[in-house]
């Protein structure tokens, strides 16, 4: 089977390449350094040639309001047009866990336009919502830091392995479409401050992190599990102290 990748040079479309290819797929890397701007269309048509499934595990360059629902309106129109034309019979994207409950954050609400886009399109769909990744905990604080403080809001997270993130993603690509959202997080849930303070020792990262009932999270106000996934969601295996002891 074709599955074409889109974002496939990334964190999550790297390992998915791999794994699709360990059973047997073709599976194809499309970013634009492999010749697809999914912006522009340029490469789209060609590469979609014999797909079956396409997975979007691609993310805006830039988190800019206007950028980021500019890139995901945009993206997610040419790619699904290009589908359309090509017979492509899957469409799987990777979104977030509480995307709907997140919408005071520009990002999120892109996400949401993304997903609504996919859902209108009349071409069979799955749509993945996975936690936070554990990569991502180091930019997360970055983007909450005053001075030497990282402040975060008292709220609980599930956070995941992005290999973890890619299976369940692989999964899904060859899968039937289930014409809904599936849900993936981690074995854990942490205080977001507790994940990020844990994440931050582990690297000797001198900030001190504190839990502040007025932050937000990209912009959003959270509530106490507004970042879990409900019941009946894929639990991955990978725990977060196991996988930082193997980062070196």
């Amino acid at each position: 089977m074709k599955v074409v990748v889109i974002g496939g040079t990334g964190l999550i479309g790297s390992q998915l390449v791999g794994k699709l290819k360990e059973h047997g797929h073709e599976a194809v890397a499309a970013a634009p350094n492999t010749g697809v701007n999914t912006l522009t269309g340029e490469g789209l048509a060609e590469v979609l040639q014999g797909a079956s499934v396409v997975v979007d595990v691609s993310n805006s360059p830039s988190f800019d309001d206007e950028a980021v629902m500019e890139f995901f309106r945009t993206s997610t129109t040419n790619v699904l047009k290009a589908e359309a034309e090509a017979g492509v019979t899957h469409h799987v994207a990777l979104s977030v866990v509480g995307t709907e409950r997140l919408q005071g954050s520009g990002y999120f609400r892109a996400k949401q336009a993304q997903e609504e886009l996919i859902k209108a399109s009349g071409v069979p769909y799955t749509i993945v919502h996975a936690t936070q990744f554990f990569e991502f905990a180091k930019g997360l604080a970055d983007g909450v830091t005053e001075g030497d403080t990282v402040r975060l809001p008292a709220a609980k997270i599930q956070p995941m392995f992005s290999g973890d993130v890619a299976a369940a993603v692989g999964r899904a690509a060859v899968g039937t479409p289930v014409g809904g959202v599936v849900e993936v997080g981690g074995p854990e849930a942490f205080q977001l401050d507790e994940f990020i303070r844990t994440a931050l020792a582990a690297k000797n990262d001198p900030r001190s992190v504190v839990a502040d009932p007025n932050a937000t999270y990209w912009g959003a106000e959270l509530q106490e599990d507004t970042l879990l996934p409900g019941p009946g969601a894929h639990i991955a295996e990978t725990r977060f102290t196991d996988w930082l002891a193997k980062q070196h």
